[in-house]
């Protein structure tokens, strides 16, 4: 069963403007590491944990990064 906030990460990676969702330099994407962190931890720690990661996003850098 798919959670809400999976849903809403979906609605996201469905209408976000694609030089927005392209501009994500972090292997895995930004959107994508929301996703699995909430699949990993849950909806309040995953959700904080993506949070946490793009508030840190500096544009030009990246790298990997997993949950």
């Amino acid at each position: 069963m798919i959670s809400a906030s999976e849903q809403l990460i979906g609605v996201y990676r469905r209408y976000a403007p694609v030089r927005l969702r392209e501009a994500c330099v972090y292997e895995p994407s930004c959107s994508e590491y929301a996703l699995r962190a909430v699949q990993k931890h849950g909806a309040v720690r995953g959700w904080f944990m993506a949070l946490r990661r793009i508030t840190r996003c500096r544009w030009p850098n990246g790298g990997i990064d997993e949950p």
